[in-house]
């Protein structure tokens, strides 16, 4: 099979090596891929976002599979620009991938079809969002609300605001800070409070796989302090949801959210990225994600013991109800390593020392996001998260170990990474 993998951070690189892993898989491009991708795979310079460039380049070269990392991407219509020219591709169509594009059709959406989700309130300008919570139905004088931007945003468009001020200090800077476009719309949230944990699902149309669970930490600093950001790090565990909670979610939440999409004219195939929060009250969505989260990708398909191109290619033909889904026993860790400035402006161009000893230890694989290559060879730093690094073991805590252990065998000037990740 000749793989086209579309997308250039942490996640593109732990796909790519899922199907390098492949029997079935001869050769494997990326657009617009990173340094660390272009040792598996040849990196081809097309924006991501340049579909009729990549329709193409699938053309042209033969690609039997196309797969697509990045939400941009499929909201803009990939997939199906794809599908019409007759080349199989995994991932979300256009209509699907409004679930994530806009977290007002997301709610409404939950609203509908009995999905337990937070109170919420759909705000058409900055005005009406501050008279909403003027208004004292989300968030007191002293209590929490959640302002989000109602479009893409890069994992950056949400603010849990510790009380009324910085709610609406959040809803006159949001445009500003995720852009016009993305904040044109505001929703406004009432704030639940328990453990967040986020759980995907290979999907067909028709038939569903789930993923190991996963939990992701999104604060630049230790104790869950400072901006949000794409995400600090992540860990894979089983025990982070339970059997009895798992079966819950399923019928309460997984199979409501795929029978309702077809019922709304757009049958689901690619991932499914449910992010939860497990409250006392039970599992709530927060949101939807149509596509591999990054830095989960990092935790998850390590963990995967079955063929990605077979899963892949079930996706696209609609036969996951007869392909079996093999997961390790194994938990994972993966630890984030930012570069200085990041989420603001990252500094580039830091030469990155030590990768080549954290490969080397038991378990660790070390993937690529924001690098380049320097005219001497050597990686540097070309972006805000610049490396995770992800190591399994047979339990959490091994995992954790093993991962940081690595981490200290990296280092470039002003590396920034997160020391309580898992803990």
């Amino acid at each position: 099979m000749r793989i086209l993998v579309i997308g250039s951070g942490g996640r593109e690189h732990a796909i790519c090596s899922s199907f390098a892993k492949s029997a079935k898989v001869g050769k494997i491009f990326c657009a617009k891929g990173n340094a660390g991708i272009a040792e598996i795979a040849e990196c081809v310079a097309i924006d991501p976002l340049d579909i009729p460039a990549l329709t193409e380049f699938a053309k042209a070269n033969t690609i039997d599979l196309t797969f697509v990392g990045g939400e941009s991407s499929l909201a803009l219509g990939i997939v199906d620009d794809f599908e019409r020219h007759g080349l199989p591709i995994v991932g979300a169509s256009r209509a699907a991938a409004r679930l994530e594009a806009s977290k007002s059709f997301a709610k409404d959406f939950m609203s509908e079809f009995g999905i337990p989700t937070a109170d919420y309130k759909v705000a058409g300008s900055v005005s009406e969002a501050i008279d909403v919570l003027e208004s004292g139905r989300f968030g007191g004088p002293a209590e929490p609300a959640v302002v989000k931007a109602d479009g893409l945003a890069a994992g950056k468009g949400v603010v849990v605001a510790a009380d009324r001020a910085e709610a609406l200090r959040a809803v006159r800077e949001l445009s500003s800070t995720v852009g016009e476009a993305a904040a044109e719309t505001i929703v406004l949230e009432e704030c639940i409070f328990g453990r967040e944990v986020s759980l995907l699902a290979f999907c067909d149309g028709e038939n569903y796989r789930l993923m190991p669970p996963v939990r992701d930490h999104k604060r630049l600093g230790d104790g869950d302090n400072g901006p949000n950001t794409g995400g600090m790090g992540t860990v894979a565990d089983g025990a982070l949801i339970s059997d009895a909670d798992l079966a819950v979610i399923e019928r309460k939440i997984v199979v409501p959210t795929l029978e309702g999409c077809p019922k709304r004219g757009f049958p689901f195939k690619g991932i499914l990225f449910i992010g939860l929060m497990m409250t006392a009250r039970g599992a709530y969505v927060l949101e939807y994600n149509v596509r591999f989260g990054d830095p989960e990708t990092q935790v998850i398909l390590p963990l995967l013991q079955t063929d990605f191109a077979d899963i892949c290619d079930a996706v696209v033909r609609g036969t996951l109800s007869s392909t079996a889904i093999d997961w390790s026993d194994d938990a994972a860790a993966c630890i984030v390593l930012a570069s200085r400035g990041y989420p603001g402006k990252p500094q580039r161009g830091d030469i990155i020392y030590g990768t080549d000893l954290a490969v080397r230890r038991p378990s660790t694989t070390v993937f690529h996001a924001g690098t380049a290559l320097d005219p001497r060879g050597h990686f540097v730093t070309d972006g805000g998260r610049v490396l995770g690094v992800t190591a399994t073991g047979e339990d959490l805590a091994e995992a954790l170990d093993r991962a940081y252990l690595a981490v200290n065998d990296i280092s470039w000037n002003g590396m920034q990474f997160r020391h309580d990740i898992g803990r």
